[in-house]
């Protein structure tokens, strides 16, 4: 897995990624990468940050991303998943449990439901937004529409009062 997505596609159907935006998609990445490789927090951290993160692979050019962002999304995932991953659970449909959820997927909920959870810095439609975006770079069919509805149903829970007055908005 590259993690990069046709660039003539994703223009088309993501908008251009900010630092933020690079520092998401890479950390989905990693946790996918330590999920299905069983590979430590440390050695992920080291290999993105020493050659993936604003680095040349095989001629394609990586873009620069806020590598202290990266770093904060996959040590919080790590550090709050026992508890994430059953807040999860609990907005998605009785037949889908996490577990059956694509590793993938379950990277790009598990870093959004850290974001909302512990990031109160960003707003929640931004955070929902930016993984909405994260899902369309690697899925072309229900995936982001999924991603929309958890994390959608974890922002309630979380923000709620954030969501209902109108406050949400703004750039990460």
């Amino acid at each position: 897995m590259t993690g990069k997505a046709d660039p003539e596609t994703q223009a088309k159907t993501v908008r251009p990624a900010n630092k933020r935006g690079v520092a998401r998609l890479a950390a989905v990445q990693a946790l996918y990468q330590m999920d299905v490789g069983g590979a430590p927090l440390t050695s992920v951290v080291s290999e993105f940050t020493a050659f993936r993160l604003g680095k040349e692979i095989d001629g394609a050019q990586y873009r620069d991303a806020d590598e202290q962002w990266f770093k904060q999304i996959l040590a919080g995932v790590v550090e709050d998943q026992k508890f994430l991953d059953p807040f999860i659970h609990t907005a998605l449909t009785e037949d889908w449990p996490l577990k059956r959820i694509d590793s993938l997927l379950r990277a790009i909920l598990r870093s959004g439901a850290y974001e909302l959870l512990r990031r109160k810095d960003v707003p929640a439609k931004v955070i929902i937004s930016e993984y909405i975006d994260v899902a369309k770079a690697f899925f072309e069919d229900d995936e982001p529409g999924l991603v929309n509805g958890v994390l959608d149903r974890l922002a309630h829970e979380l923000r709620d009062d954030e969501l209902d007055t109108g406050k949400a908005g703004g750039a990460s």
